[in-house]
């Protein structure tokens, strides 16, 4: 009777070893998405890194790989010791962190300082200019034609718009001239800084053949005042801009005809040295 042979075993690796590659494998990308996901101090991380890299100088036995013999007898003691270590080396850094705020807070602290400086510089300049062109307009005998006003960037000249135009209209009265003479004069005492001219209007919706809108409007009679100026005076077009806001900006109410004519101006404005415009 013949013998059964006996089965050969397969060649290559068991098919669990396939099995347990992949898992490994799964866990090995599973970890890695981890970590990438993960954020590290990197203060504490270079901290460790380069300790580590003096060869395990934190190990009072001297050892420095698991296995030396030492570093096995006494491995909860050192273990310890490195525990310790990196909670030493976090609270450092925590305290450079703590540190470091304080420090941004302090220059925090002194640019609010310097900008307080800075305003109430401003607003004396601005005050000492309103001053000076209060009394050009006294002179000139213009207070029934011009408010002036200042802020810690800007003295403001405002003209009321029924001086300056006809209703709809951004065709200068001729009547005005002498008094924009007068204003460029004043504005010529100021010609090395910024000069803005702004035109307003009240909120009544209007439409013509010329001007879509209340915003097309302004714009035009604020360049009106800038070609007066530029032509009549000296002062320099580069160093004046001129625009239009519209109804939006306005400064009283406009549910009254008395509020609508406020609104309707033209606001020019001298900025002082300390401006940012």
């Amino acid at each position: 009777m013949a013998k059964k042979r006996p089965e050969e075993p397969p060649k290559g690796a068991p098919a669990w070893q396939c099995t347990f590659g992949d898992l490994m494998n799964l866990l090995l990308c599973f970890f890695v998405m981890l970590y990438a996901m993960s954020s590290i101090d990197e203060e504490k991380f270079e901290l460790i890194a380069a300790s580590f890299n003096q060869s395990f100088s934190i190990f009072s036995a001297g050892a420095t790989a698991i296995g030396d013999g030492v570093l096995i007898s006494n491995g909860v003691s050192q273990l310890n010791e490195l525990d310790q270590y990196i909670n030493s080396t976090g609270k450092a850094a925590e305290g450079e962190v703590d540190e470091n705020l304080d420090k941004d807070k302090d220059k925090d602290a002194d640019a609010e300082s310097a900008m307080d400086t800075i305003e109430e510089a401003g607003l004396q300049e601005s005050e000492q200019m309103a001053e000076n062109v209060q009394e050009a307009v006294n002179e000139k005998d213009l207070n029934e034609d011009i408010d002036v006003d200042f802020t810690a960037q800007y003295v403001e000249l405002t003209l009321k718009g029924s001086l300056l135009f006809d209703s709809g209209s951004a065709v200068l009265k001729e009547d005005v001239y002498p008094v924009l003479d007068q204003v460029g004069v004043i504005l010529e005492r100021y010609a090395d800084g910024t000069i803005e001219i702004e035109g307003h209007t009240d909120n009544v919706p209007m439409s013509s053949a010329r001007y879509a809108n209340n915003n097309e409007l302004s714009d035009a009679r604020a360049l009106s005042v800038f070609d007066y100026l530029v032509a009549h005076t000296a002062l320099n077009p580069a160093d004046i801009k001129h625009s239009g806001r519209g109804e939006y900006v306005p400064v009283a109410d406009n549910s009254t005809e008395e509020g609508r004519a406020k609104n309707r101006r033209v606001e020019i404005r001298i900025y002082n040295s300390y401006s940012s415009y």
